[in-house]
């Protein structure tokens, strides 16, 4: 008999697939038209993020297709099959020690952003303490339930995201996308390089496909997940470029919403829709967070097994707190985003290909 999908523990194809883009769409979109833009000429840009989304959808491939060689296993159950195991704790320490900072610049991030645009007179200690509050109470319940919960926020994302791009259609010059190709190598490599590790997180498939039903699908509706974001971060580059022009986008720190601000709703029914942008933007990166936390106390439970989940996640939070307080301004805030997202990039692109390449090689593990 075949098992309820939604009562059993267990996902499906499609949460897998609304996984990736809920992790990957965060902070990052916000500001990534303002690095294409300082890397490349008018929409050269577009070109460099084409090719990174293509590398991302090709490591996200590798990655699932990996993972779903081992069914019902996650990546520290079948990792030991194929490498030593000091190399796989290795492995367990630094997915701990990466999660623990991503979770700590999301929560930083978003309390920069809200005090800026939304609530002008609270501290970001705060702002960032609270938001905290409510990611560690979604972890502490069920970890199938943070992933369909992505099933619900991000059809709400992709809306308002698409909605205000097609609310600046006035402002839109296709002159300004003109003319093309007249970015040197050096910039296109960079803008490749930015926009590749723009999409950091799709790791998170190494630890989610263990719950899924069937596995045989995971690469595919991963890659396709991945493909969602290419195809979103594209509509805002675009819209970005077409209004504010290359020269004007490369100059504003969060492109994203700036454009929201521009926003102008027929008989003022919203005076403020950045505002509206930026409270259901909170959504993606609440799922961002709550994901990265879950994996951070998943992994330290792969190193402490008798500790307990409320345990990992008290220890967890408080210091995630901790570190998202060191830098001092919105430069060290962008820089601690950048280690972190080419760290993780780096170690996702090699660890994966070369476990598959191996099991591959060896004939371990099979899809179901």
């Amino acid at each position: 008999m075949k098992s309820f999908e939604y009562g059993d523990g267990e996902i499906g194809k499609k949460e897998i697939m609304y996984a990736v883009p809920s992790m990957v769409i965060g902070i990052g979109i916000l500001s990534l038209p303002r690095l294409l833009a300082n890397a490349t000429n008018f929409y050269d840009g577009a070109i460099a993020l084409l090719i990174g989304g293509a590398l991302a959808i090709l490591f996200t491939w590798i990655a699932a297709n990996l993972s779903s060689r081992f069914p019902k296993k996650s990546f520290f159950s079948f990792a030991p099959l194929l490498v030593p195991k000091p190399i796989v704790f290795i492995l367990n320490v630094w997915f701990t020690i990466h999660f623990i900072f991503f979770v700590a610049y999301e929560i930083r991030a978003i309390g920069e952003i809200a005090e800026q645009y939304l609530f002008s007179r609270t501290p970001v200690e705060i702002l960032s303490v609270m938001f905290l509050l409510v990611v560690v109470y979604s972890v502490s319940g069920s970890r199938v339930g943070i992933l369909r919960l992505n099933l619900l926020f991000l059809p709400i994302i992709c809306f308002i995201a698409v909605s205000i791009s097609l609310m600046n259609i006035t402002y839109f010059e296709f002159q300004n996308l003109l003319p093309v190709f007249t970015t040197d190598w050096s910039g296109y490599l960079e803008g490749v390089k930015l926009s590749f590790f723009s999409f950091a997180g799709f790791e998170i498939v190494l630890f989610y496909v263990a719950f899924m039903n069937r596995t045989k699908q995971a690469a595919k509706f991963a890659a396709a997940g991945m493909g969602l974001v290419v195809g979103l971060y594209l509509i805002i580059f675009t819209t970005c470029i077409g209004v504010f022009t290359n020269d004007t986008t490369s100059t504003m720190v969060y492109p994203t919403i700036e454009l929201a601000k521009e926003v102008e709703v027929p008989g003022g029914f919203f005076e403020r829709f950045e505002s509206l942008f930026f409270t259901i933007w909170i959504m993606a990166i609440f799922n961002t967070t709550a994901m990265s936390l879950d994996i951070a106390v998943f992994s330290m439970g792969s190193l402490f097994r008798n500790m307990k989940k409320a345990t990992r996640i008290l220890i967890i939070s408080p210091l995630s707190y901790l570190i998202c307080m060191f830098p001092q301004n919105i430069n060290e805030i962008t820089s601690f985003g950048t280690f972190i997202s080419y760290s993780g990039g780096l170690v996702t692109i090699f660890i994966p290909s070369i476990l598959l390449a191996i099991a591959k090689l060896r004939g371990i593990g099979k899809c179901e």
